[in-house]
């Protein structure tokens, strides 16, 4: 039987996965520090409240990419170019979820359903990371060289969440709650989507780099596919409820830096 927590002990225990892993991850998290710092830094002035949190968002999410390429570095290797069929990023701006990278090059102010828009999106693929964080964490939070790092991104994505639910909560309150909903379940069901694609093309990967076995190959496919399927009959509900969270103002403050990764 395979578990989470096996497959991802095999993965850190060989170089090459281990290094595709980490790469993806810093890469995810670079894209996220620039989107989160260009959204912060369009924003305009009658709608600046969010701005800190925005801005220590995409912080964080910068000290996340350093913290995998640190890691990267502790065992002597290099990133690797991550595969356009991993490219979570990506590929959910090509199915028109979030912001259009395009539209944040530009030095046009948003408006308050860009706004929404992006706390929407960030809502979903947040839920998605402190999940796969939390993961790691209650599995691998006292590895010894990984576990710090584990520690340090998983809190920050909660943080991250519940300031999604926070600050979509104004605007619902303010009668933009039917739109919220429809783009929350939109975002949601093209998350899961393309959360299957990219895991599939990652076990692909993964396979061949660690020699599995055809019919283990398939049997974690299966896997992915299964839970795709919950999440479509409506697992994803977990992606586009709205609550207050217990912690208010999660990220306030100016973003901690990681030294120790640096």
């Amino acid at each position: 039987m395979f578990s989470a927590r096996s497959l991802f002990q095999e993965i850190i225990e060989h170089d090459e996965s281990y290094r595709l892993f980490c790469s993806v991850a810093a890469g995810g998290e670079a894209q996220g520090g620039w989107e989160n710092g260009r959204i912060a830094a369009l924003l305009p002035a009658s709608l600046r409240e969010p701005a800190p949190k925005v801005t220590r968002h995409g912080a964080d999410e910068d000290k996340h990419g350093r913290i995998f390429h640190a890691l990267l570095r502790k065992r002597g290797l290099t990133p690797v170019e991550v595969p356009a069929a991993i490219d979570h990023t990506m590929l959910l701006e090509r199915r028109g979820i979030g912001l259009a990278h395009d539209r944040l090059r530009r030095d046009e102010p948003l408006g308050e359903l860009d706004i929404v828009t992006y706390l929407a999106h960030s809502r979903v693929t947040e839920q998605r990371a402190a999940d796969q964080m939390g993961m790691l964490r209650n599995s691998f939070g006292d590895h010894p060289e990984v576990g710090r790092a584990i520690r340090m991104i998983s809190r920050d994505e909660e943080n991250h969440l519940a300031y999604c639910h926070e600050e979509l909560l104004r605007p619902a309150r303010a009668g933009h709650g039917p739109a919220i909903r429809r783009i929350l379940r939109d975002c949601a069901l093209a998350e899961t989507g393309v959360h299957r694609d990219v895991s599939l093309a990652v076990l692909d990967r993964m396979g061949r780099i660690l020699g599995w076995s055809t019919a283990r190959s398939a049997v974690l496919a299966t896997a992915v596919r299964t839970m795709h399927g919950h999440e479509r009959l409506g697992g994803r509900r977990r992606m586009t409820g709205l609550r207050m969270p217990e912690r208010r103002d999660a990220p306030g403050g100016p973003a901690t830096g990681a030294p120790e990764y640096a």
